[in-house]
């Protein structure tokens, strides 16, 4: 044994942890709407496992307010009300337009940006491809970078703990007919204002794109 060197273990995923994974995956992208009512039992059925590691991937989704149980029924995928859509742009609102000033102030070269663009690029790749899972991802990606750049840790954290919530809200608001197409030329809006380091410029574009995200819900959710 002599010489020889400790390597790491591989720890392999729990079925637990694979079921979490596959149920979270169905709620943020629609595999599983808010439509829907529906059983542990299906659950694991549709799985190909037991009960046990179904029961205890609903219990985390439940605690991440995802999932909402139904006495005597099941469970749903949580539908914010109008209010808790609300709040969440409210939160986003502030974060990013300080967000987006700070990143004004403290940005010497275009260069900077190249991840912001990077992620505008993948983003007309995903609409040509018509792929809204893709898309919406990216869009995550975009805000949160916005953050990441101007180096505010804990709004990161903050709009990183969102995620969920608003990939749900985002996921319904992008399958609207030309609402890729419009998100596109927003982001690129708030890029070319924070390039011409117009920070009320750039605070307005925020503000102007998650507006027309919520009014897109409201429309859908009013429908």
């Amino acid at each position: 044994m002599e010489g020889a060197k400790l390597k790491p273990i591989e720890k392999e995923k729990t079925t637990q942890d694979k079921v979490y994974k596959e149920i979270k995956k169905a709620i943020l992208y629609g595999g599983i709407t808010s439509d829907e009512i529906f059983t542990e039992v299906q659950l694991a059925e549709k799985l190909n496992t037991s009960r046990t590691p179904v029961r205890a991937a609903l219990q985390d989704l439940i605690k991440e307010g995802l999932l909402v149980s139904i006495p005597r029924k099941g469970m749903t995928v949580k539908k914010l009300t109008e209010d808790e859509q609300k709040e969440v742009f409210l939160l986003r609102s502030a974060i990013e337009v300080e967000a987006v000033k700070k990143l004004i102030e403290i940005i010497t070269s275009p260069e900077q940006l190249k991840s912001l663009k990077l992620i505008l690029k993948q983003q007309d790749k995903a609409l040509q491809n018509d792929d809204a899972i893709r898309f919406i991802g990216l869009d995550h990606e975009f805000h949160l970078s916005l953050t990441k750049l101007a180096k505010f840790t804990i709004m990161e954290q903050i709009l990183t703990n969102l995620h969920n919530l608003t990939q749900l809200m985002g996921l319904r608001a992008i399958r609207q007919p030309g609402r890729m197409k419009s998100v596109l030329v927003e982001h690129q809006q708030i890029i070319q204002a924070i390039e011409e380091k117009n920070p009320d410029l750039a605070s307005k574009m925020i503000l102007n794109h998650l507006e027309k995200t919520k009014e897109t819900l409201m429309v859908i959710d009013n429908s």
